[in-house]
C-alpha cells in the first residue's frame, strides 16, 4: 500500500477490509490510513448530515423490494454504517410526514449515506495507491 501514511499506528489491512471499516464508521479508513485530518472531518460531517436529518424528522426507509425507490433509499441510508444501525435500534428515523422538514429531512439522511460512499471509495483509491 503505497499511498498509506508512515505515521499511521494500525497495521496494513487489505482494501476490501479497509473498505468495509470505512462503511462501518464513516472516516474509520482515513483514520488507518494515516489521514487523521480528513478522517475527522468526514466523522463529523457526515455523522452531523444523518443527525439533523432525523432531528428534522426524516424517514429512516425500511427495505421493502415491492417499492424499488423505497428500497434505493433504504440502501442509501444503509450506507451510513453505524449511526443507522443505532438510529434504527433507539427506534429513530419514524419520520413526520407532516412536518414542513420532512423532505428536506430525508434528503440529509439518503445524501450521508451516498456521501459515506463517496469516502470509502476515495480511501480505496489511497489504499490502492491510484491517490496519495
Amino acid at each position: 500500500m503505497p499511498a498509506r501514511s508512515p505515521s499511521s499506528p494500525f497495521p496494513d489491512l487489505p482494501p476490501l477490509a479497509l473498505c468495509a471499516i470505512g462503511w462501518f464508521v464513516p472516516g474509520a479508513a482515513h483514520l488507518w490510513l494515516g489521514r487523521r485530518d480528513k478522517a475527522l472531518v468526514f466523522l463529523v460531517v457526515l455523522v452531523a448530515l444523518f443527525a439533523a436529518g432525523l432531528w428534522l424528522d426524516g424517514r429512516i426507509f425500511p427495505v421493502t423490494p415491492q417499492e424499488p425507490l423505497v428500497a434505493l433509499a433504504a440502501l442509501a441510508n444503509i450506507g451510513i454504517g453505524v449511526p443507522y444501525f443505532v438510529a434504527w435500534a433507539l427506534g429513530l428515523g419514524a419520520g413526520n410526514v407532516v412536518a414542513s422538514s420532512y423532505e428536506y429531512a430525508n434528503t440529509y439522511l439518503i445524501v450521508a449515506g451516498l456521501l459515506n460512499a463517496l469516502v470509502v471509495l476515495d480511501a480505496y483509491d489511497i489504499a490502492v495507491g491510484r491517490k496519495a
